[in-house]
């Protein structure tokens, strides 16, 4: 069926694309040495430092005044230009959904409540048209999340360049937990106060009863590792389950409203589960008891509006500095999927209104890596690190800064996209048809 879906979706895009197809074409991706020369360095965990930094094999092996490259070494003269860490985005559909309106072109919603065996790896279009946009942007890796449901799936952590979602993974997996909520699930929801609150309370016992479940088939596929003679019947969506009940992978719980992020915080601690609070648009409420509880939080969209009719036009924007003031670990998602491009801004937007400018970099850096165990590898720029990173001419979080030039795990990404293709196609186009 999906294959059918890209079949579709390929002939869509070759109907749009008639007259105009070199205006759709991105180059390749080429690796090497590349010696970045001259460069301001924001290196996020050690501060700025003024200097170069080499690029081989893949991973940054020299920072500073003195380093040394092959004579091979591509060099770019990066005077007056500032270096920055790749920006993670923890939330997005990308490469999962190419055009929303368009169904057939929607990979991110499985039939089924409870699917934590459906991996949206697997469904990731790496020639979705929407990577290249969203790259040129300084943002190199994303969380690919699926939706719907109780649980939704597993999510995993990609990488913006590579020809396959195997190429593309980044090292990260997390099933990704709808909670149970008590709240309208829209305009359109005529239910009852009473009747919300028994489809909560129904769908909670049901989450009781999955994980009872599941920690009980650990226990028995733990048993048959060391016992043959131990049957059991193959069941995928256990199977799944298992890393979480371990603790070897977190869950990443969606929750935005107030009494649902206490009620969440509750289920967490009582089946001592490792967890990520995700969307969270609510947490300045209880920020206090967020922080008491050490859960991480990923919050956003920062840019959006209010929960609530009675709040402060500004909430969605000061949440996450709330959040960060009270003590609560907080990372920053776009949750989009042709906006993940406009990650600087909802980070800038949190500065602005009460994060401030480091601890808004750090969100959607370094703060992400922590959160998945990454912080050897992504996340700052220092020796041994995968080289995700980008160079400007100004600061990221403002709209005139130009980014000049983009590197994801080595390779130099060509800096142009369907925006930047179409935007030149139309600056110089030639006379339509003559009258």
């Amino acid at each position: 069926m999906r294959f059918n879906k890209y079949i579709i979706l390929c002939c869509l895009v070759c109907l749009f694309t008639v007259g105009q197809l070199s205006a759709q074409v991105v180059g390749k991706a080429t690796k090497g040495a590349f010696l970045l020369k001259n460069a301001n360095i924001e290196t996020i965990t050690k501060g700025a430092v003024k200097g170069d930094l080499l690029i081989e094999d893949g991973k940054i092996t020299g920072i500073g005044g003195a380093v040394t490259a092959p004579a091979s070494a591509k060099v770019i003269d990066c005077s007056g230009k500032t270096i920055y860490p790749g920006f993670i985005d923890m939330g997005t559909t990308l490469g999962l959904v190419e055009v929303n309106s368009v169904s057939l072109t929607n990979d991110n919603n499985e039939i089924g409540e409870v699917k934590p065996h459906m991996e949206a790896l697997t469904a990731v279009n790496p020639s979705s048209v929407a990577i290249p946009v969203t790259r040129v942007s300084g943002v190199t890796t994303v969380i690919a999340q699926p939706s719907g449901g109780l649980i939704s799936g597993t999510a995993s952590l990609i990488n913006l360049v590579g020809y396959s979602p195997d190429e593309m993974y980044a090292g990260f997996r997390a099933i990704r937990l709808n909670f149970p909520s008590s709240g309208a699930r829209g305009r359109r929801d005529r239910r009852s106060t009473e009747d919300r609150k028994k489809d909560e309370q129904k769908k909670l016992k049901q989450l009781n009863d999955l994980w009872e479940e599941a920690t009980l088939f650990t226990k028995i596929m733990d048993a048959k590792s060391k016992d043959a003679s131990i049957r059991q019947a193959y069941n995928p969506t256990l199977e799944a389950m298992v890393p979480t009940i371990k603790g070897e992978q977190p869950v990443l719980v969606e929750v935005n409203r107030e009494s649902d992020i206490l009620s969440a915080l509750k289920w967490i601690k009582d089946n001592e589960i490792k967890a990520i609070l995700t969307g969270v648009a609510e947490g300045w409420r209880v920020a206090d008891q967020i922080a008491e509880s050490g859960v991480p939080v990923v919050t956003g969209p920062v840019i959006s509006i209010p929960t609530r009719g009675s709040d402060r036009y500004d909430r969605a924007y000061a949440n996450a500095g709330a959040m960060k003031k009270a003590g609560v670990t907080v990372a920053i998602r776009t949750n989009q999927t042709e906006n993940v491009r406009d990650l600087p801004f909802h980070a800038a937007f949190a500065a602005a209104y009460g994060m401030g400018r480091e601890a808004a970099l750090e969100a959607i850096t370094i703060v992400p890596a922590r959160m998945m165990g990454l912080e050897s590898e992504l996340g700052s720029l220092e020796v041994g690190k995968v080289a995700n990173l980008f160079i400007c001419d100004g600061d990221p979080f403002e709209t005139k800064t130009q980014i000049e030039q983009v590197f994801i795990q080595g390779w130099e990404i060509p800096m142009n996209s369907r925006h930047s293709l179409l935007y030149d196609e139309f600056l110089e186009r030639s006379p339509g048809v003559k009258n």
